[in-house]
Order: C-alpha cells, then structure tokens, then sequence
C-alpha cells in the first residue's frame, strides 16, 4: 500500500524540498503529444501540478496527504483530490501526460500500474523521476552527510527508500519507447537552511515518533554547520527521470 511519511512536516516539505530544473520539463513536454489533461500523482505540494498547468488545459493532481495539498498553490485549471496512486475517481482514458516526482517507490507498483493503464488514453506518456543523495563537494562534509544518512537514521528508513539510492533500477517500468534522463539541481544554501532540509527527511520523522520528539538532526548539527562555514554553498541534488508510453 501507499504510505504517507510527509503529512507531519507538511509546512517544512513545502519550504525545504527542492523543486524541478526547466530542463526536466523541456525533456518530457516534447514526448506528449496532447496537451487537454495531465495527471500529478503524489502531487504533494503541487509544485509539478503548478508548472504542467501551464501546459496543458486542466490538470488533477492527487496525494494520500490532505496536509500535503493544503499547501498547495490554488490555480484555476488544477483540481486537488486526496486520493492514492492505486485508487483514483477518475474515469478510463482520461489523460495525455501522467508524472510522479520522488513517490513511486512507495506505491504497491502492481496496483500503481493497473490504474495508469486505466486512466491513460492512446498515446499517454508516464514520466517518473527522483533524486537521490544530496551532494556538496567538499570530501568531509559528504562523508558527514553520508554518515548522517546511513548510520545515524539509517535503520529508520523505510525499506523503500532504497530505491531511490539505485535510480528505481528495481521498479518494474513495462511500458514502449522508455528514455532515461539526470539533471542536476543547484542550489545555494546556507548551514541552517541545510539542516531545515534534513528534517524533512522520512527518516528524520520516523526517528522522532520513535524517540519522544527528538530531533535527529541535532546530533549532526554542530559538526555539520562547523564544517560548512559562514554562509551558503552549492548543494546539487542529482535528479533521474524515465518517461514511455503506456498503450
């Protein structure tokens, strides 16, 4: 089943979490060929439903997390369901485009994939991608991070999480004329902002329900803004993508 890891830190996911490159896009749009519907799953904060509503005439974007879409931006041709990627009230051959962005390693894919192919009309493309460990530069200050993600709250990743780490090699993609696709996110951060990124981390969540409300991330926080210095550095989030056609 669909899990729901980010209704907690809804706010700080909509704040810290990065958003997608226009190079993804102009990657992906050319590959469709209509442009009446598109459907967002696991919209989340509706960031990716924001920029397919530029696109295409009306766009449903869906997440199991009502907290996640209350802070999703209101748009007059994007419609908000709380709904999983397994079950939607859609009706078949609906739409000309349907992405997921960094969610479809936690879906049940067998389900996931019976509904794409229910609600997709001829010709439909499905674009999924992620991004994967964060990346600085500075050989200590990885390793720190690296640390941070695999030992300190390594044992309170979900079994999913995995997938992202090996580019969704293991999830099942059965679909025509597969193409793959990185792009690399930049972003300039400081130390706190850093940290305020890590918290938003499944892992960090579940570490906390498990211990009181305690804040994972001080345990790496002094070392981390010491070796990070006064103000911002680049940070690159390494994202992968893969898009076919469904039928």
């Amino acid at each position: 089943m669909s899990l729901d890891r980010f209704s907690a830190q809804a706010a700080q996911y909509a704040r810290y979490r990065i958003d997608y490159p226009p190079e993804l896009y102009a990657w992906l749009l050319p590959q469709v060929p209509g442009r009446t519907r598109a459907w967002d799953c696991a919209t989340g904060n509706g960031q990716v439903a924001a920029v397919l509503a530029q696109h295409f005439q009306e766009v449903e974007a869906t997440d199991l997390s009502a907290s996640q879409l209350a802070q999703a931006p209101a748009l007059p041709n994007v419609r908000y369901q709380v709904a999983t990627a397994e079950h939607t009230p859609f009706p078949d051959e609906r739409f000309d485009l349907i992405t997921v962005a960094q969610a479809v390693h936690w879906f049940d894919l067998p389900a996931y994939h019976a509904e794409v192919r229910r609600v997709a009309g001829p010709g439909t493309v499905l674009a999924e991608w992620g991004y994967s460990l964060v990346q600085t530069g500075e050989a200590d200050l990885d390793a720190l991070i690296l640390h941070f993600h695999n030992e300190t709250v390594g044992p309170y990743w979900d079994a999913n999480r995995w997938h992202v780490l090996d580019e969704y090699a293991r999830l099942q993609f059965p679909f025509a004329r597969v193409r793959r696709a990185h792009f690399p996110v930049r972003k300039q951060w400081s130390a706190e902002w850093f940290l305020d990124y890590l918290r938003t981390w499944s892992a960090v969540a579940n570490y906390a329900r498990q211990h009181d409300g305690a804040d994972a991330v001080l345990l790496v926080a002094e070392e981390l803004t010491q070796l990070w210095g006064e103000g911002e550095r680049e940070v690159v989030f390494p994202v992968f993508a893969r898009a076919g056609i469904v039928r």
